[in-house]
């Protein structure tokens, strides 16, 4: 079929007519909205789809200042709704499981002792040690569906690769990973639906946390052995002088849970689409990758990440103290929503920033956030988002879309930017021709 970007919808705003936020045609494409946003009314007050009244901030120069602006807090316990809205502007259910106390919830000094500890992980080293890791999860799941001819890249691919590599890595037992994979994929599926059952999959992931690091507790070593898992390094840590909770130690590894692996279900998820729909720009990176040359696959993902990223809007603030944004005032207490989605299309700082470029260089995108909460994760998710692409395309050199892209539907949710399914088409493809496994 022919490949084609995705369809404006209708409702684009024109004029000074306010855009309709959070409807199925926004979800679709939501840009058109944000350049009105950004023109019109750059710091927006909007009440959400779950009664809650925020300030979403678009232009990428406030966007910047807002994520690094220590007035704008990121404990729930600031914000200045009744004690019920509180549970509206978090992880579902993860205040009634007791694990409040991680990163995206807390500020220094607290915030500075519990990254000090996780940034371990994720080092530039720790993370090129893991690449052979990421590069067999890949080719074993490519291999499950590269005879078929078809597949759905989402549940297929995008979803389980950085579940099992982010379980890999946490030491959750291989055994045990295909839970984490059902509640995980119930938290997906419910991004914008009835909040019960992600609530059920975090109570239960929360019990399997307390259960598994009392285990690793016992069984530890005396001394770290080399690649030591990241739960066991928390559990040394806090028995070492740290001061990690065991509260601590389990929130932060759902966390890291829970973070690490939507958002590179959607990078991949939304990059592949991208590439699909823009056959100039997948042409060119597959020429590159067959001569084994990698600046463009890099370059590439960043531009992936700022052109339609995974994060469409950074997780909740709230005022500590009146202070003002682009020209508007907040009061304390009030909630502030960046709309990473809408800066990183800011034509005051990209040029022709509608336009997918993967040789775009001066590329200071915003879609792992900026200051003191930029995601941790990052060089994972970018390690992993570079290794799916590549591989994928080519080891499925003429990989298409078996849908219009019409078809396709998006996830509904808040701060994530996700399609529901990605169904694909190939030539199939024997294992033993171009697999691992």
């Amino acid at each position: 079929m022919t490949n084609q970007p995705h369809p404006t919808p209708t409702g684009t705003p024109t004029g000074t007519d306010a855009p309709d936020l959070f409807t199925w045609e926004f979800a679709t494409n939501p840009y058109p909205a944000y350049a009105w946003l950004r023109e019109h009314a750059p710091v927006h007050r909007t009440r959400l789809p779950s009664g809650v009244e925020a300030w979403l901030v678009t232009r990428y120069v406030d966007a910047k200042q807002a994520l690094a602006d220590a007035r704008l807090s990121k404990n729930p316990a600031h914000h200045d709704e009744p004690a019920h809205a509180k549970g509206k502007t978090g992880i579902p259910g993860e205040r009634k499981a007791e694990l409040m106390t991680h990163l995206l919830n807390i500020d220094p000094p607290d915030h500075t002792r519990l990254r000090r500890l996780v940034s371990k992980a994720f080092t530039p080293r720790r993370v090129a040690e893991f690449a052979p890791r990421v590069q067999e999860l890949t080719d074993h799941l490519i291999d499950q569906f590269a005879d078929k001819g078809e597949a759905d890249l989402i549940h297929e691919f995008a979803f389980p690769l950085p579940i099992y590599a982010i379980c890999d890595m946490l030491g959750v037992p291989r055994e045990d990973q295909d839970d984490f994979r059902d509640w995980a994929g119930m938290m997906i599926r419910h991004g914008g639906g009835p909040r019960g059952g992600v609530a059920r999959s975090v109570k239960k992931m929360r019990g399997y946390l307390a259960d598994l690091i009392h285990r690793k507790r016992e069984a530890l070593p005396d001394t770290p052995t080399p690649g030591e898992d990241l739960i066991s390094a928390l559990i040394r840590a806090s028995d070492h002088g740290e001061h990690l909770t065991e509260n601590e130690a389990a929130a932060m590894a759902f966390i890291l849970l829970f973070a690490g692996f939507e958002t590179t279900v959607n990078l991949i998820g939304n990059g592949t689409y991208a590439l699909l729909t823009h056959p100039d720009q997948r042409a060119r990176l597959q020429t590159s990758l067959a001569a084994k040359e990698t600046a463009l696959l890099e370059t590439g993902v960043e531009e992936l990440l700022r052109y339609d990223g995974p994060v469409e809007l950074a997780t909740w603030r709230f005022a500590t103290q009146p202070l003002t944004i682009g020209g508007q005032d907040i009061a304390p207490g009030d909630p502030v929503l960046v709309v990473l989605a809408a800066a990183d299309r800011d034509p005051a700082r990209f040029n022709d920033p509608d336009t997918l470029d993967l040789s775009r260089r001066d590329n200071q995108h915003l879609g792992y956030g900026h200051g003191i909460h930029y995601c941790l994760g990052a060089p994972l998710a970018r390690l992993e988002g570079q290794t799916a692409l590549a591989t994928l395309l080519t080891r499925l050199p003429d990989l298409q879309l078996a849908v219009n892209p019409a078809d396709l539907r998006w996830r509904g949710g808040l701060i994530m930017r996700g399609l529901r399914t990605l169904p694909v088409e190939f030539k199939p493809v024997r294992v033993a021709d171009g697999g691992t496994s």
